[in-house]
């Protein structure tokens, strides 16, 4: 059994949805792992992690709309926006959401469903850059 550390950086270009399934799966085969488990972390506050639907574009959309109607931009009950009108709502959405997944590996890859992808879901309006930490244990 072994365990390996490393990260990704994700250049975001604002709020929006940034699949990463390649990148991850890319990671694994560089690495040689093959079965175990791996955890990504995003070490941030104001974006988060999660699988969702890769094939219809829609699906991310509704998401992104649904998010924006349950938490709005420069509500005045925020006190919270030294960074802009996106600061408190970015925080909240990070809460709402996950900032850790955990996926089982087999045979080098996720063990991930047909339509699933892994994304970064960038919080805030200015782009950043993300860093994801990934975390393997197994063979």
């Amino acid at each position: 059994m072994r365990q390996v550390f490393d990260e990704l950086v994700v250049a975001t270009r604002g709020r929006g949805f940034y699949e990463i399934t390649d990148q991850v799966l890319g990671w694994l085969t560089r690495r040689g792992l093959q079965n175990g488990l791996l955890t990504l972390h995003i070490r941030h506050t104001s974006a988060s992690l999660l699988i969702q639907e890769n094939a219809d574009p829609d699906v991310r959309a509704d998401l992104e709309r649904f998010m924006a109607r349950l938490v709005r931009d420069g509500d005045t009950l925020f006190a919270h926006t030294c960074e802009g009108p996106d600061d408190m709502p970015s925080h909240i959405r990070t809460a709402l959401t996950t900032v850790n997944v955990s996926l089982p590996v087999r045979e080098g890859a996720p063990e991930l469903g047909t339509w699933q992808g892994i994304y970064v879901w960038e919080h805030r309006h200015a782009p950043h850059s993300r860093r994801v930490a990934l975390h393997f244990i197994g063979e």
